[in-house]
């Protein structure tokens, strides 16, 4: 497993931006699926954003498609999510999550991962 650490959250207005960070120890992350995953209030954790490890390509859930956008930097070994045009419904904590023992490229399910952030508080206001 590798261990991750998120920042970057914060209380912003609805329209902002903000950047979140992810920094793994343990292990190198290059060739480990990532994604991020985001849990409200009285909500069960849900799905936002893959990332996969062999080509870069990207998945996001429909509720931050063209707002929000992963990436990775193999090198910093640090996962990050750039979110945009942020709205309330965004208000979540976000966790950053990796997968050590999927033979895929790629995950999207939470069962998929085996190592978690303790996460960021993202807050938007109306």
């Amino acid at each position: 497993q590798v261990h991750l650490v998120e920042s970057g959250g914060g209380l912003v207005h609805t329209g902002d931006s903000l950047r979140l960070s992810c920094v793994a120890s343990g292990r190198t992350i290059e060739r480990l699926p990532m994604g991020w995953f985001r849990q409200a209030p009285g909500k069960e954790r849900e799905f936002v954003a893959a990332i996969s490890w062999l080509s870069g390509s990207t998945h996001y859930a429909n509720s931050v498609k063209d707002r929000f956008t992963i990436s990775r930097d193999n090198a910093k070994n640090t996962l990050y999510l750039q979110m945009n045009s942020l709205k309330p419904d965004d208000t979540a904590v976000y966790s950053c999550a990796a997968s050590s023992d999927s033979p895929n490229y790629i995950c999207y399910n939470k069962g998929d991962f085996n190592s978690w952030g303790q996460g960021t508080q993202v807050a938007v206001s109306s």
